[in-house]
Formats: C-alpha cells, sequence, structure tokens
C-alpha cells in the first residue's frame, strides 16, 4: 500500500462494461489506490490518458478501434509516466512481446483471481513509491531490486485452493495477517477477522505451502512450540 496521502491514480480501458466494472470495484477496494476513469476505446483510453494523467493504466488489447498494443505503444511515445498492466485473453508470443518492448510493467491473462490483480498493483505502487524517494544516496542492489522484483508464485485462488477453503475467505485471511510487523499466532489472526482459530490455521498453512507467509516456532515453558506466522511477500 502507498505510505503518500496522494492515491495511486487508476484508468481502466475495456469494451466490456462488465468487465471494466469487476475491474473498478477490485481497485476501489485497495486502500490508497481510485480510479479515476473508463474508457471504452482505444482512441478514448489515448485522449484520457493526456487528460486525466493516470499513474496507472489498466489495459485490454482486444478494443474495437485501436489495439491495445498500439496504445500502450502511443502511450509511450507520447512521453506519458503512466505504468500499464495488459489485462486481455491473448496469449500469443507476439502480443506478449510487444507489451514487453513498450513497457507494460505486468501483463495478466484472462480469467484471473482478483487477488491477482491486487497484487500486481501492489508492487506497482511500491515502485513508484521507491522511485520518487529524495534521498542523494546512490542505490544499491537491493534498492533496484525492489524496484525490478518480479512477480513472485501467483496469490492462492479458487484455481488452486484446495476443497473446502474459499478465496474470499483467504483473503480476508491475507488482509488479517498483511501489515503485522510482528509474527502472529493463528488464534490472533483469527481474533482480527472473526474466524476461529482452526480455519485461521488452515489458511495460513497453506500461505506458508505457497510462499506467501513464514512460519515460526515460539517455545514455551511447557508444551508444544506455537507456531507463528509472518507475511514475506512485501
Amino acid at each position: 500500500m502507498p505510505e503518500s496521502s496522494s492515491p495511486v491514480r487508476v484508468l481502466v480501458v475495456d469494451d466490456d462494461f462488465m468487465v471494466a466494472r469487476v475491474h473498478r470495484d477490485v481497485v476501489s477496494r485497495i486502500p490508497g489506490f481510485e480510479v479515476v476513469g473508463e474508457a471504452r476505446t482505444g482512441a478514448d483510453a489515448l485522449t484520457m490518458v493526456g487528460s486525466l494523467e493516470p499513474d496507472v493504466v489498466l489495459l485490454d488489447v482486444y478494443l474495437p478501434d485501436i489495439p491495445g498494443t498500439e496504445v500502450l505503444q502511443r502511450i509511450r511515445a507520447g512521453h506519458h509516466s503512466a505504468d500499464v498492466v495488459m489485462i486481455t485473453a491473448a496469449r500469443d508470443t507476439a502480443t506478449v512481446a510487444h507489451a514487453m518492448r513498450y513497457g507494460a510493467v505486468h501483463y495478466l491473462v484472462k480469467p484471473f483471481a482478483s487477488s491477482d490483480l491486487v497484487e500486481r498493483l501492489r508492487q506497482v505502487a511500491e515502485a513508484r513509491r521507491h522511485l520518487s524517494r529524495t534521498s542523494p544516496e546512490p542505490w544499491g542492489q537491493a534498492d533496484v531490486d525492489r524496484v525490478f522484483r518480479p512477480v513472485g508464485p501467483a496469490a492462492p485462488s479458487s484455481r488452486t485452493l484446495p476443497k473446502g477453503l474459499s478465496q474470499e475467505t483467504m483473503e480476508l485471511v491475507v488482509e488479517g495477517l498483511r501489515g503485522q510487523a510482528e509474527p502472529e499466532a493463528a488464534a490472533d489472526v483469527g481474533e482480527r477477522i472473526g474466524l476461529s482459530r482452526v480455519s485461521t490455521r488452515r489458511y495460513l498453512e497453506r500461505l506458508v505451502a505457497m510462499g506467501w507467509v513464514e512460519v515460526t516456532l515460539k517455545y514455551g515453558s511447557t508444551g508444544r512450540p506455537e507456531r507463528r506466522y509472518r507475511w514475506a511477500r512485501d
């Protein structure tokens, strides 16, 4: 989530009204983000990029007038600073290569889980935050890596969750743990989000298996050690 008080301003570009609305709803639920406009055509997208100056453009490839790949190319030719996330069903090599060549920061293939979009937008916000720093100190490799960080394992979604776990509850558990400074027990996370310790632990262990959460053991004077969880992706 961005530390600045200024929200990350997002333009949604998709000719399908319902798809655009879904994207708007996802973005609107992320703290520190706001949708500043929706475009249905490539021409409208280019006009709105110039007038609204968004920070991020969610761009479809299959538009009725101008292909999204050409829209991306024109955005770059116009020296606009918006980060572009391609969101499309196009999965051919030429389209992916074009998107990379003209500076798309991420490429999401439809259909995808909302958590996939949330993760990429958070990465964009983090990179923008680091690039806006004013420190005169030279950058080290760790600083550079935080800007050029590749996307890690996909977020657990309805396609990958075991039977009995839901995407909605998984996202609730993620938000309950994310941002906590110290490792926490399942009971602590569960109390925060209104979920039982047993259920919370099932989701946390799945996140551990996916590499999104780290687990440590806290040893007491007696009994089994307590498992404590820490968000490991930010």
